[in-house]
């Protein structure tokens, strides 16, 4: 009887989960993801050393367009 339990238990398909997007990342996109960290990090840096005017700007910058690009460019 247990032998039947563990071919019931094999037999049973298995759960697939539903993949709402796949995304194939190029250099292109890396590159924007790049640039995007890069402009980011200088931003805090400029952050951290009192820059008011720049720094923000930059931040800016890379969170809301090179981030973005980075996902949304084919």
């Amino acid at each position: 009887m247990a032998q039947k339990d563990r071919k019931k238990r094999k037999e049973k398909p298995a759960r697939k989960e539903g993949v709402l997007a796949t995304v194939d990342f190029t250099k292109k996109n890396t590159l924007f993801f790049g640039i995007g960290l890069v402009v980011v990090v200088a931003g805090f840096i400029l952050l951290a050393a009192g820059d008011i005017i720049l720094a923000p700007i930059l931040l800016v910058i890379g969170y809301l367009v090179f981030f973005p690009l980075g996902i949304l460019l084919k």
